[in-house]
């Protein structure tokens, strides 16, 4: 392992990643891993790229030296980024696969017992059939979630590094806010989000925000697509800011006009929960425990809303197309998996069909103490409203809400 000062975390915490990844490879009595999947490479090595659409793979032997096998433009990443010494790149008219299984030849680990993440979206099934078919002598077994059972838990110094990207996410979110009025478009308050978050700091998102408004809150996962903002409509908001490739991400909504008595408590509700969140979870109880509390508080309304997904999900290290570590673990009924400290969520408590026609949500992201749960965020939780009166000057005043968050003052970056 190559020694060096400028990554994102001191030598010690990649040390320690490897050698307890280690000793789970021992404990499953394999002799190497091949690690393909983006997250997890990062993770050990703090390798990136947005290339990893081309075959690229970590291997750690059990003993041994790690080595990489990318692209040969990748490698100028493993050079410039990671401790990692030892690299066999292919050409772009190169055999990744190929590659790899003569790699694996060259330091001796062909006729050894081998893990792979069978599940990983980067190791498709013709690339398996491939070495399956080719690495005859070596016995291949599947080590999903290998690496993850160590990414589940952050470190102290991976908190520390999540505060910075929740300082992009509040920075993101107030611009959006800021940006939110009758007559802007979603793109335009796309816009200021996205540009608050890097003025801030912030790096490129795993899934740049969530932006509707009126109906269209009503389709999941859409963003922007041109629409004005009519007066007396709400806007739905939903912000991941990221830090080197580390992501908090956070749900709010401004009502333009007067707050009706189904918006006011379907905030009140949402509110609720995350108060119930941070008053009682804590390390021990269940991620079933959680979606339970959170669940049953939003399930108890009477706007005809109700909390249609999980209630929450890990959340750290993403690339897209999807900044959530929820395929680790989510906050859903009937799972056992038990709350430690250093675990990371973004619990959503969103209410999905008020009145029918409205989504909207408050959310927060949180992690594991010894005692209980912190937030990332001090941004007050409750719906911006903008009376009609406030909508005609250039963009309302959020220096409550800033104040509030401990953050300096946004550059607009909106055009109300």
């Amino acid at each position: 392992m190559k020694k060096r000062d400028d990554m994102t975390f001191p030598p010690e915490e990649y040390e320690r990643r490897l050698s307890e990844l280690r000793q789970r490879i021992e404990q499953r009595h394999l002799d190497a891993v091949v690690i393909s999947d983006p997250e997890n490479i990062m993770y050990l090595t703090d390798y990136q790229t947005t290339g990893y659409s081309f075959f690229q793979a970590l291997v750690v032997p059990l003993h041994s030296e790690p080595f990489m096998i990318t692209r040969a433009l990748e490698e100028s990443n493993v050079i410039a980024r990671t401790w990692v010494e030892v690299t066999r790149p292919y050409p772009d008219t190169g055999d990744a696969i190929q590659m790899l299984v003569d790699a694996l030849r060259e330091f001796g680990l062909s006729d050894k017992r081998i893990g792979y993440e069978r599940n990983s979206y980067f190791f498709p099934a013709y690339h398996q059939d491939v070495i399956h078919t080719t690495l005859k002598d070596g016995k291949l077994l599947d080590c999903f979630g290998i690496v993850e059972e160590g990414r589940i838990c952050k470190s102290p110094v991976e908190i520390a590094l999540m505060r910075k990207a929740a300082k992009a996410t509040e920075a993101g979110m107030l611009a959006g806010m800021d940006a939110c009025c009758a007559g802007a478009t979603e793109n335009e308050i796309g816009a200021a989000i996205s540009a608050g978050m890097f003025r801030a700091g912030g790096e490129p998102p795993a899934v740049l925000p969530y932006v509707t408004s009126g109906p269209r809150s009503m389709i999941g996962h859409a963003t922007w697509e041109g629409r004005q903002v009519q007066e007396n409509e709400h806007i739905f908001l939903e912000v991941g800011g990221c830090f080197r490739r580390y992501h908090t991400a956070m749900m709010r909504t401004v009502v333009l006009g007067k707050l009706s008595s189904s918006m006011q408590i379907a905030q009140d509700t949402m509110k609720r929960a995350l108060d119930a969140v941070h008053e009682i979870v804590q390390p021990g109880m269940t991620v079933s425990d959680v979606d339970n509390l959170v669940r049953n508080i939003i399930s108890d309304n009477t706007v005809g809303a109700r909390l249609i997904t999980r209630s929450g999900y890990s959340i750290g290290i993403a690339f897209p197309p999807s900044w959530d570590e929820g395929y680790i673990v989510s906050l859903k009924q009937g799972d056992a998996t038990v709350l430690k400290p250093g675990m990371t969520f973004h619990i959503i408590p969103w209410m999905w069909a008020v009145d029918g026609d409205k989504t909207c949500g408050i959310s927060d992201t949180i992690h594991i103490t010894e005692e209980g749960c912190e937030s990332f965020f001090s941004l007050e939780r409750d719906f911006v409203v903008k009376p009609a009166s406030a909508q005609a000057s250039p963009c309302i005043d959020l220096s409550r809400a800033r104040k509030k968050s401990g953050e300096k003052e946004v550059e607009d970056a909106g055009t109300c």
